[in-house]
Order: structure tokens, then sequence, then C-alpha cells
């Protein structure tokens, strides 16, 4: 592929993450790993390729783990603002009753971190002790401490 037109595939890259991010509002990680595929199948690479090279430029080390700690954010932000996060944690807070919050949340944390890593437990999770706590009153520290001690 000719110089000129891989700077152009760049230029429509940048335009279109700056238009994607600012005007659309998606999310920014999103967008990023989106338009580097794009970019790479637009230049004749594999997607793979594509992939790659966001994790580099993500961070060789931080490349797998940022991804999954940016889908269990977004994923924590979803069940939050729809209203699942209020749903479970009033669910809890019936089960357990607003002054065993605290065990709720371990039995939660116990049954997520079996199959998961501690920050992907936790980051999905936050959301619901922060619901949670204020469900049934009590200070977050009483149910984020229990979550975190669960989930490691």
């Amino acid at each position: 592929m000719s110089a000129p037109l891989v700077v152009a595939v760049g230029a429509l890259a940048i335009l279109a993450v700056i238009v994607l991010i600012a005007r659309f509002r998606l999310e920014p990680i999103m967008v990023l790993f989106g338009v580097a595929v794009l970019v790479a199948v637009a230049t004749g690479r594999m997607p793979s390729a594509g992939v790659a090279s966001f994790e580099a430029g993500a961070g060789h080390a931080l490349g797998h783990i940022a991804f999954v700690i940016a889908f269990g954010t977004m994923l924590g932000r979803i069940v939050s603002e729809t209203g699942a996060a209020e749903r479970i944690a009033r669910t809890l807070v019936a089960r357990f009753g607003p002054r065993n919050i605290h065990w709720a949340m371990m039995t939660v944390g116990l049954a997520v971190g079996l199959p998961v890593f501690f920050d992907v437990g936790f980051v999905l999770l936050a959301p619901l002790a922060f619901v949670a706590a204020r469900a049934a009153g009590r200070p977050i520290l009483l149910a984020a401490l229990p979550l975190a001690a669960s989930l490691s």
C-alpha cells in the first residue's frame, strides 16, 4: 500500500475517533479498539494485527488486563445504569436483612470470585456494593470490605 494512502487512512482513523467519542459519546476504549482493527483491515492486514497493535500501544504488560478491566467497567456501569444493581441489592437486603449486608456481599463475592480474577470481580461488583450499602442504610465499608475480602 502506498504511503499517501496509509496517511489518509490514519487521518480518517483520527477523525473517526474524535467524532465517535465527542459526538456520539461512545466508550473511548471501544472506539480505539474498533478503529485499530478497522485500520488494520483497511491497510491490508489481518484484524488480529490491529488487536496486537492496540495491545502494544496500551502497554504490553497491561494489554490483556486492560481489556478485562475496561470491559468489566463497562459491564458494571451497564448493571448500575439499567437498575439491575438496585434490584439485586434490594433482593440481598430482603434475604439477609439490613444488619447482615456484610454476609450478603461476602456470599456474592465468593460466588463470583471463584471463576474470575480479583480485579475483574471487584470492577463488576463495586456498583453493587455501593447500591447495597445505600439500600441497607449502612456504611459503604460494611459492604465493600467483605466483598473485597471474599474475592481475594
